[in-house]
């Protein structure tokens, strides 16, 4: 592949906006298995939260699919692929890019551990604002 070729292939999959659009794939052979990766996101993205026993399962998912991103990554980098291979390549990326965005955009996976840390945030603010309030200058 030409110079030119790979530094445009690789400008596209790190441009921001480049998911918009993309549909995620359908099926996609990670660490040599198949999954079906369209069908994965949406079943976890009908639910409002992740349920415990499935977090792990999530989190595994997206950790594989960011493997996958870069291993398809480095295979452009290296720029020894045909251009046609590296527009795979590109597509493939920008489409796991895109399940990620959908993946990582589910909010809180741990409802209780978000609660326990807002309210030990409140508590921290509550002191700090006693604190000045009644003149006392001691770290927290």
């Amino acid at each position: 592949m030409r110079e030119y070729r790979r530094k445009q292939l690789l400008e596209r999959i790190g441009r921001d906006g480049a998911t918009v659009g993309q549909s995620i794939p359908e099926r996609i052979e990670i660490q040599g298995e198949e999954i079906d990766l369209r069908e994965f996101v949406f079943e976890i993205r009908r639910r409002e939260t992740i349920p415990s026993g499935e977090r792990d399962r999530v989190e595994r998912a997206k950790r594989n699919l960011r493997r996958e991103r870069r291993e398809r990554e480095q295979r452009i980098e290296a720029g020894e692929i045909s251009y046609e291979e590296g527009e795979r390549l590109a597509e493939a990326i920008i489409g796991i890019d895109r399940a990620l965005t959908e993946l990582e955009s589910l909010g809180p996976v741990d409802v209780e551990r978000e609660a326990e840390a807002n309210e030990t945030a409140d508590r921290k603010r509550w002191l700090q604002f006693l604190q000045k309030a009644l003149g006392e200058n001691s770290d927290m």
